[in-house]
């Protein structure tokens, strides 16, 4: 009787095993990453909730006591800017530096080697978010605000010029708040730093050019330049989207520098990303 041998039986040839499939890396999948990082912080929630408080709350405040000619309820909505501008550079500034403080920033890198799609992945998320939930919070704040206006001040909501294009004005604001926050974390990589040097730019600097508006024809210059600050920029992106008067700042040029703090901000922490180490 004869016996099979291993070559008849197969036991010698070599084994075939199925790879899997290979994962693609796309931007649509970084996005997706980095919205899970963002949600799950709970200083994203605490930052928003905080935003929310004090824009009603201050919307309320001067609803209820302004009585002004040409003052309406979209005013008091949108003037909360001045304060919660803040809380968006802050939220942009910690997305950043709570993954170098944790050192998760090695692992995200090492996920994604290519460090532009990192940062713009990361941009994109918190500059949306930042915008949808101004928004909501704008409109929550302005049925808040109804009962309290005057025939004179009510809001119109059929208007375009004079209630919906200073509600996403004032929320495209906050979103470059976010971002230059975020920029700032990318550059300094210190969560004391990039908070200081953002509430520095946000605020300070604002209050310092005003200084000079009683300095003389000679410092002109510093009170001219300040209006291509950030949030002089939302300022006059805000009114211009409010009035029709002649004297009123043209929108075009607040928002190109509102455009100009962006892209100014996101290319320098790209260099930076690129030429540092994690």
């Amino acid at each position: 009787m004869s016996t099979p041998t291993l070559d008849a039986l197969g036991a010698g040839a070599p084994a075939v095993v199925s790879e899997p499939a290979a994962q693609r890396l796309t931007f649509p999948h970084v996005v997706r990453s980095e919205w899970i990082k963002f949600t799950t912080l709970r200083s994203t929630w605490w930052s928003i909730a905080i935003t929310a408080v004090l824009t009603i709350g201050i919307a309320l405040l001067i609803a209820g006591a302004m009585d002004a000619p040409g003052f309406t309820g979209i005013n008091a909505v949108t003037s909360p800017v001045q304060f919660t501008m803040l809380l968006a550079g802050i939220l942009g500034a910690i997305a950043v530096t709570g993954e170098y403080g944790t050192g998760m920033i090695r692992s995200t890198l090492t996920a994604v080697p290519v460090r532009g799609m990192a940062l713009a992945a990361k941009a994109v998320v918190v500059a949306v978010a930042m915008f949808v939930a101004s928004l909501a919070i704008f409109l929550v704040a302005a049925v808040a605000v109804t009962p309290l206006l005057s025939s004179e001040q009510a809001i119109d909501w059929a208007s375009l010029d004079d209630t919906w294009l200073p509600l996403l004005a004032a929320s495209v604001s906050m979103a470059v708040f976010a971002l230059i926050g975020l920029s700032f974390g990318y550059l300094l990589r210190s969560g004391a730093g990039a908070i200081a040097v953002t509430v520095g730019v946000l605020f300070v600097l604002p209050i310092v050019v005003n200084m000079f508006t009683i300095a003389g024809p000679d410092w002109q210059w510093i009170v001219d330049a300040g209006d291509y600050l950030p949030m002089t920029a939302a300022n006059h992106l805000i009114f211009a989207s409010t009035s029709s008067a002649p004297e009123a700042p043209q929108a075009l040029p607040a928002a190109l520098a509102l455009a100009g703090w962006s892209a100014g901000g996101l290319l320098a922490a790209w260099a930076a990303l690129r030429t540092r180490d994690a």
